[in-house]
């Protein structure tokens, strides 16, 4: 919430959803209420192996089967190469709907029955005969990218995706971040990890499809993504929009998870093939298994650290696991890198992002997209550097958060930022002790880079038209920016504008003053905070135990 208005409509109100009449009542139209006569049933024959060539398929045997209606191989369905973002023009096609040559991870579909029920079409399922080349897999970005990797997705030789047409990483440059760690008191440096989350619906994915008159399809889908879906249907089935009528509903639960049109196009195209209604909704296993998670994320975060606690340039190197195919992972790479470096005045910021692709299921979008695995990191290493300055996590934060009038590093002016005030009010609902000076500063004052600074790449310095920054706004002349960012929310704190004084006076200065506040005061405030932490996760470590000898029992 933004805690400088009092104005707000929904945090801390009692709001009526607009849903759930129909929960409570039990009318929510879910997309597997639909019922049709003579439904029919569509299940997959799917990869065991990461990563293998196909060597034969024989459905001879399966054909014969009671109740089998129609067999469906990847020469049926008429466009089957196909990329999620293809409707954005971003991306080559690289996923199939139907593996032809070669499956790139565990639970790839490779086959698809049509039968008169479920468990006619499983056992149809289990008598397809599938021979496969196993050969190697990578599951770990850094290995993905070594030259002698295993290649995953044929798009894409080198393991990664290419942005606008010749980049191998979406990147951000912003000031001269070697200037920064060549003036910095401590670097601080940090490795963080992710592992992919399954987003775990009650309802599961699934589509229900039927024919209509004039050669049209109805399709009933708990999409997240209505429009989306058509487009990427009518491109896999070939077939005007038009000829598709997509019907949603209510979710059971997606958490972007139900933006990936998998079951849709088969849904689709078993009722063309057979002119009959085709269901098709994954089991629980299938979901688990082949549902596109969250992606793994790996980052490395680099800061440079004033003896005051300021951020003078912070660098990052990410990777987001895509999986086998890219889906909308390249898209989280994007989102992400327009994020960097957080809600936080940086004067200096370089970020390498990849999007790699490995022998893992397919990941896409789920819950803060693009954003929270690198929140997490940045979050992280923000406790790192308050650490190396001496300070409390909470006064680190206060002293970088960015104003109102803030250059970020997307070379968009900060606005309406509310951080500061957002901090105090947690500090004060955990008991945290902050000094009088720090509970002074606000969002709306004290703005330190407002200019676009002269920018360092790996080509030189950005052309002088591209940067709107006075030429005395020097890589010393940042130093002095950033000394005078907490002054003018503190005007307690000396300041010496001379750049000399700035890099040599001026931190130690502040430093030494912590913010006007006396050292002993200081010394007293941080070890009640200590404290404060050390109970609190004492108290949760307690926690933790009782919930794991529960787990233990069960």
């Amino acid at each position: 919430s933004n805690e400088r208005d009092d104005n707000l409509n929904v945090v801390g109100k009692p709001v009526i959803r607009q849903d759930i009449l129909g929960h409570v009542t039990g009318t929510s139209p879910f997309f597997d209420d639909h019922k049709f006569d003579n439904l029919l049933h569509l299940k997959c024959v799917r990869s065991p192996h990461h990563h293998a060539r196909i060597k034969s398929i024989d459905i001879s045997h399966a054909e014969k089967m009671p109740g089998v209606i129609r067999i469906i191989r990847a020469k049926d369905v008429p466009v089957n190469l196909n990329t999620l973002l293809s409707l954005l023009e971003f991306g080559i096609d690289d996923e199939p709907t139907l593996a032809e040559k070669k499956v790139a991870y565990m639970g790839e579909p490779v086959v698809a029955v049509v039968a008169t029920s479920e468990k006619l079409a499983l056992d149809a399922v289990a008598k397809i005969d599938v021979q496969y080349e196993v050969i190697d897999a990578v599951f770990d970005v850094e290995e993905a990218l070594k030259p002698n990797a295993p290649t995953v997705n044929q798009a894409y030789p080198g393991n990664h995706f290419i942005f606008n047409d010749d980049h191998s990483c979406q990147k951000l440059r912003f000031g001269d971040t070697a200037s920064g760690f060549a003036r910095a008191a401590h670097i601080v440096e940090g490795r963080y990890q992710l592992r992919p989350i399954e987003q775990a619906p009650i309802e599961p994915n699934g589509a229900i499809a039927a024919p209509e008159t004039n050669d049209r399809f109805v399709c009933y889908t708990p999409t997240q993504g209505l429009f989306f879906s058509v487009g990427t249907c009518a491109k896999i089935l070939n077939v005007d929009l038009n000829k598709l009528h997509f019907v949603g509903g209510t979710v059971g639960g997606g958490f972007g998870g139900k933006v990936d049109s998998v079951c849709e196009p088969l849904a689709i195209l078993g009722a063309m093939l057979t002119r009959q209604p085709v269901r098709y909704v994954l089991n629980r296993a299938e979901e688990m298994q082949v549902s596109a998670p969250r992606s793994a994320e790996l980052w490395k975060i680099r800061d440079a650290v004033a003896e005051d606690g300021r951020i003078l340039a912070r660098e990052f190197e990410g990777w987001f696991d895509a999986g086998a195919y890219t889906r909308l992972t390249s898209y989280g790479v994007v989102k992400c890198t327009g994020h960097l470096p957080g809600p936080y005045t940086i004067p200096a910021v370089k970020s390498d992002i990849y999007c790699v692709f490995t022998n893992r299921t397919p990941s896409t979008a789920m819950r803060g997209f693009g954003v929270l695995g690198v929140d997490f990191a940045i979050e992280r290493q923000m406790d790192k550097g308050a650490r190396a300055a001496g300070l409390g996590p909470m006064e680190f934060r206060l002293i970088n958060a960015y104003r109102d009038g803030d250059m970020k590093a997307t070379r968009r002016v900060a606005s309406n930022t509310a951080l500061v005030e957002c901090i105090k009010v947690a500090a004060q609902k955990a008991n945290y002790r902050l000094s009088a000076n720090y509970e002074e500063m606000t969002s709306m004052t004290g703005a330190s880079q407002t200019e676009i600074p002269e920018t360092v790449t790996e080509s030189g310095v950005l052309p002088a038209g591209y940067s709107t920054v006075p030429k005395t706004n020097t890589a010393e002349g940042l130093a002095a920016d950033t000394v005078k960012q907490v002054a003018k929310v503190n005007s307690s704190v000396p300041v010496d504008t001379t750049t000399q004084k700035s890099n040599q006076m001026g931190a130690s200065a502040l430093a030494e003053t912590k913010f006007g506040t006396s050292s002993t005061t200081q010394q007293n405030i941080k070890i009640e905070n200590e404290n404060l932490f050390k109970s609190s996760e004492k108290q949760a470590r307690s926690r933790y135990s009782r919930y794991s000898s529960a787990i233990r029992r069960r």
